[in-house]
This record gives structure tokens, C-alpha cells and sequence, in this order.
């Protein structure tokens, strides 16, 4: 590798051989590049001192064994022995996609260990494994959005070999892997891009202080640099999908956005390879603009979350309202959600106080939006990090299950979700830096000041000191659990409900015109939350009969022809129609779940 780098701000570089204790001067190039005629073997490390001062790691390096402070190591990808030839990769709309924290997966915590775990998913029925964030953060325990080496892979992970052979083995498995990247901030701790040049802009804002610099003087190369560690995941380490972390942030007032370029770029390297590569945006827009092709204007992105149906689906099964839960919560609001996709599509949002959002064209298939009953944030944002799982009875889980994997959406479960988990999923930092340490603490506090938390909890929340292990330690998946007899029921009633969105046409659709959301009243509403009533859920000819109550219900459900039960939670029975006309009549225990063709 020859060293170079971009460093408008700097009038002396000097490169940094730790192990041989010398410096190298690297001469000035164009438009504030500076490169050393000097090729560095695998293996080295290296720094680099701006002005004289302490040296600073390369914002592109791909090895960061001594942490984000310290010198980076060459890293030559071409070294590993590839055994993926005929791997044509999986495209992301429709797949099964299962979301998982490195860190908290297994006990050991790495991407060796998680290779391990790679049969369960196949067994499962996955198709994608979405890896959260893999990015070099300071400390070693953390959700991964505080990353600053946007081309490294955590050390405490196994570093970028680990990843290499992680794809390699999830592709022998028959699995995509996706990879969640953070583009829109950059960490407090290790982030020395400032003393480089213009990687931040005053012209914008986001939450987590100032924004990239997408638009202003020196961004085309800001952005050369975000994209082409994109293109290197895709091409080094055979990364099949990317999950954009909050576009929405990503604030860019250039003639063409940042991530129209990207797609763009995606699209000439996957022609090039000779398979799929997905981009799959978090939005907070509710705007098809990520959706809408390049030539159109839009950003060109494969697909996008859509938070509006997980609220739809939490807010009516677990009878929560606070927060932005506040507009979700009734049959009629789930049906907008599983037919339209956006609930706010141009109406009011009360929790943000404005009008939000804009219509999802007809024409859009339900598989560009991927939906959820359980995602990272929808967990680990709650102050006690409790997954449904912890609320919901096992007929409440097994209905969440049903209204999202047999959707017209491409279905994402979060790890430990098809079991029914009961470890809590916390938020965690390992800061070492003591002032930052408490800033964590004290910001967490008081997040969940508001929000209807006391009412959620019963009492006021004691939220887990981020910075204490044991939060990082109740986070780690239970591996024993799946083998327990009620763990192991729901966790084959996912495996039944991923083989029939495989082997039935109608329940793999992401046709929203064949889709639609019949509803009947509560028979008797008792004081358990939730709402009570039952749904049939409309799949082209297939039918998903879902009884909230908590008392067997008799459904009525139409039908052009006669249907059977191809899966049940806790049984129930199909009656033919009296008379021609007329619909047929499931009895359908409390709490349960039918599923007929």
C-alpha cells in the first residue's frame, strides 16, 4: 500500500513507522492530497503526524488492532482465499432479513463466534443477515453508531479478517450479508477528521451536532470518501446489502445528493461483479424521494424501514401510546399501515406537532419497505431495553409474528425475537474517556425524563448505567433458551411462518393491491392491554385469521373458494358456507392464530 491523504488544512505531513521509529515526509498533491512514494507490506503499521504534532490514523484504514487513537496496520484484502465463486448473491426485496449486534449475539462476542451460529438462521428460514454497525469505535462494548473508522472493522470483533471470512461462511450457508454503515455523524472519541479539513459543515445541523459536509467547499472529496468505502465493502470484503443509518440526516443541498451518487456507484460495481448489491435506507421522511430512481430525481435506494407498520402493529397489540406511539394503536391505523405503508402520508403527526410525510404511489411494491415487530432501536430506546417478549403473552407474540412475517413487506426479525427472548436489549457504552463516560449517563437520565415512561413502567425508571458491564452483560443472548419447551414453540412457529411465505405465492407477494385488513370488534374487552378484537388479513386468495381476545371467536371470513389450515397457533377449525355467498366460518381460540390457502 502506498500511503496517502487528504489534508487540506495541514501544511506538513509526516508518515509514522512505530515499529522502526521513523518518519517519512509525503509531498504535497493536488486539491490537498499528500502521498509517500513508499509501498507498505501487509502488516505494517503506520500513522500519520500533521504539522508536527502526535500521530493521527489514516481515516481510511482498514486495521485498527491498537484501537482508534492508536497507528493503523496495512491491511491487504486481497490476501484471503475467496471460495464464493459461484455465489450470485440474494436480492433484499422479499428476503427474510435478521438483524443481529456482534457484540451481543454470542457470548464470545465476535464475528468467529457468530459463524458458529450461522445453521440456526439457516434452519430458520433466513435469507439476509443484516450485521449492526462493525465500524472501530473507542471502548470495546457498544450499539456501533458512535463508529470514526468508517473502513475498519472492531478489533475486539476479530478485525477485517474475521469479516472477510464471516461473509465467506454466510455464503456457503446459502445467507446475503448485509452491513449497517453510518454516513450521517461520526463518534466523539477518536474523530480527528477536523484537523484534516472540511469534513463537517456549519450550513447544517443534526442531532448529534454538525453535520457532514456534503455540499459545501472540499465536499466531492468527503463524499469520494464515504462512497468509496461503500464500493471497497462490496468488492474486498463481498458485502451483499447496506442498511443506510438515518438518511434523513444525511443533509445535502447539492444538485445531486449524495445518495443518488452512491446509488449510482452501487449499481456500475454490482453490473461489474455480476450480482445484486441492495441499499436499504432508514428514513424518518415518509418519502418515496429514497425510493424514486436516480434519472427521476430520486435517490435510487433498493428499499426502506418503515417504522409507521412496526408502530401500527406495537401500539395494537401492546396497547402502548406514549411517545410517537401516540397516533398508532387502532385496527383502522394498522390497516393504513399494511396497505399503504405510511400512517403519516401528509396528515398530522401529533408527536412531532406538524403535517408529516407524503403518499406511497400505488405502483410501489410493498417489498421496497422493510418491516418489523422488533428492531435495535425499538428495544434498546426503551429505558429498560425490554423486548416484547416481556410484556406480551405468547399468543400476542406469535399474532406480531403473523401480521409481519405474512405481509407484503420484506420481513426483518431482530436476533432473538423468533424464540421469544427474555434478555433485555440495553443501551451500552464502554467510553474510557471519564467525562464522556458521564455525559452518557446523565443523557440517558434524562431522555426517559418524559414520554409516558412512568405510566409504561408503573413507577419511576431507574435506567441501567450505560457505562456499568452488567448493562453490556444482560444484553448477551441466552443460547440455552431456544432448547426450553415455550422458547422452542414459538421459535418453530417462526420457522413455520418463514416456510410459508416461501412456498405460498400470495403470502410472498408484495402485491398492496391484493392485500387488505378486515376487522371485528372486541366480543367482550376484559382490562388486559391491547386491543382485543379480531383481524383477517387478506393475501390475494391466502387469509391470516388473527384472535386478540382473550375468549375463542367464531370469524367470518370471505372467500371465492374453499380454504384449509396450513398453520395454527393453538389450533382452529374451518366451516364451509351454509349457502353459496356466503363467508366461511373459522373458530379461532383466544389469542391465536390461523392461517388458511
Amino acid at each position: 500500500m502506498e500511503p496517502r491523504l487528504w489534508a487540506p488544512f495541514v501544511g506538513r505531513v509526516e508518515l509514522v513507522l512505530p515499529d522502526e521509529d521513523r518518519r517519512l515526509p509525503l509531498h504535497a498533491e493536488d486539491d490537498g492530497w499528500w502521498a509517500a512514494k513508499v509501498e507498505l507490506p501487509h502488516g505494517t503499521d503506520y500513522a500519520f503526524s500533521l504539522d508536527g504534532g502526535d500521530p493521527r490514523p489514516d481515516p481510511r484504514a482498514a486495521w485498527l488492532p491498537h484501537g482508534v487513537h492508536g497507528a493503523a496496520r496495512v491491511f491487504d484484502a486481497d490476501r484471503f482465499a475467496w471460495a464464493d465463486a459461484g455465489w450470485s448473491g440474494v436480492d433484499v426485496r422479499g428476503a427474510v432479513t435478521y438483524e443481529l449486534h456482534v457484540g451481543t449475539f454470542t457470548p464470545q462476542g465476535t464475528l468467529a463466534a457468530a459463524t458458529e451460529r450461522l445453521e440456526h438462521l439457516v434452519e430458520l428460514g433466513v435469507d439476509v443477515v443484516e450485521l449492526m454497525p462493525v465500524a472501530a469505535f473507542n471502548g470495546r462494548h457498544g450499539w456501533g453508531y458512535d463508529g470514526v473508522a468508517l473502513y475498519a472493522v472492531h478489533e475486539p470483533y476479530g478485525g477485517p479478517q474475521a469479516l472477510q471470512e464471516f461473509v465467506g461462511a454466510a455464503h456457503a450457508h446459502g445467507l446475503a450479508v448485509c452491513l449497517d454503515v453510518v454516513h450521517n455523524h461520526l463518534g466523539p472519541s477518536g474523530n480527528y477528521l477536523h484537523e484534516l479539513g472540511p469534513y463537517f459543515t456549519d450550513a447544517h445541523h443534526t442531532p448529534w451536532g454538525q453535520a457532514i459536509n456534503l455540499d459545501g467547499p472540499g465536499a466531492v472529496h468527503v463524499r469520494r470518501w464515504i462512497c468509496d468505502s461503500v464500493l471497497r465493502w462490496a468488492r474486498d470484503f463481498h458485502v451483499d446489502a447496506f442498511r443506510l443509518d438515518a438518511v434523513h440526516a444525511l443533509r445535502d443541498d447539492s444538485p445531486r445528493h449524495l445518495l443518488a451518487q452512491l446509488s449510482d456507484e452501487v449499481a456500475e460495481l454490482a453490473e461489474q461483479l455480476g450480482r445484486p448489491i441492495g441499499l436499504v435506507a432508514e428514513s424518518d421522511l415518509n418519502d418515496v424521494v429514497t425510493l424514486d430512481t436516480t434519472q427521476d430525481g430520486g435517490w435510487g435506494m433498493t428499499a426502506q424501514w418503515a417504522d409507521d407498520v412496526h408502530h401500527a402493529v406495537h401500539a395494537l397489540v401492546t396497547g402502548e401510546r406514549h411517545g410517537y406511539y401516540v397516533d398508532f394503536g387502532s385496527p383502522e391505523t394498522l390497516r393504513t399501515a399494511l396497505t399503504r405503508v405510511f400512517v403519516h402520508d401528509g396528515g398530522m403527526s401529533t408527536f412531532r406537532g406538524e403535517p408529516w410525510g407524503s403518499p406511497v404511489p400505488d405502483d410501489v411494491d410493498g417489498h421496497r419497505f422493510v418491516a418489523f415487530t422488533s428492531d435495535h432501536d425499538q428495544v434498546g430506546n426503551r429505558a429498560l431495553g425490554d423486548r416484547p417478549s416481556a410484556r406480551l403473552d405468547a399468543g400476542g407474540l406469535a399474532a406480531q409474528a403473523a401480521l409481519v412475517l405474512l405481509s407484503p413487506f420484506t420481513p426483518m426479525l431482530f436476533m432473538g425475537e423468533e424464540w421469544g427472548a427474555r434478555t433485555p436489549w440495553l443501551f451500552f457504552t464502554d467510553h474510557p474517556e471519564p467525562d464522556l463516560a458521564e455525559s452518557v449517563r446523565e443523557g440517558r437520565a434524562r431522555e426517559f425524563g418524559g414520554h409516558g415512561w412512568v405510566d409504561l413502567y408503573g413507577g419511576p425508571v431507574d435506567v441501567p448505567d450505560p457505562q456499568d458491564p452488567a448493562t453490556f452483560t444482560a444484553s448477551v443472548l441466552d443460547w440455552s433458551e431456544p432448547e426450553q419447551p415455550d422458547h422452542a414453540r414459538l421459535l418453530e412457529w417462526y420457522r413455520v411462518l418463514v416456510a410459508l411465505r416461501r412456498s405460498v405465492p400470495d403470502l410472498a407477494s408484495g402485491d398492496r393491491h391484493r392485500t387488505s385488513l378486515d376487522v371485528l370488534d372486541p366480543p367482550s374487552p376484559t382490562d388486559a392491554p391491547g386491543w382485543q378484537g379480531a383481524l383477517v388479513l387478506h393475501r390475494g386468495d391466502a387469509r391470516v385469521v388473527v384472535n386478540l381476545a382473550h375468549v375463542p371467536v367464531a370469524v367470518p371470513v370471505a372467500a371465492s373458494h374453499p380454504l384449509c389450515v396450513v398453520a395454527a397457533w393453538d389450533g382452529g377449525a374451518v366451516h364451509a358456507p351454509h349457502a353459496a355467498g356466503e363467508p366461511l366460518v373459522v373458530d379461532v381460540p383466544a389469542r391465536a392464530v390461523v392461517v388458511l390457502v
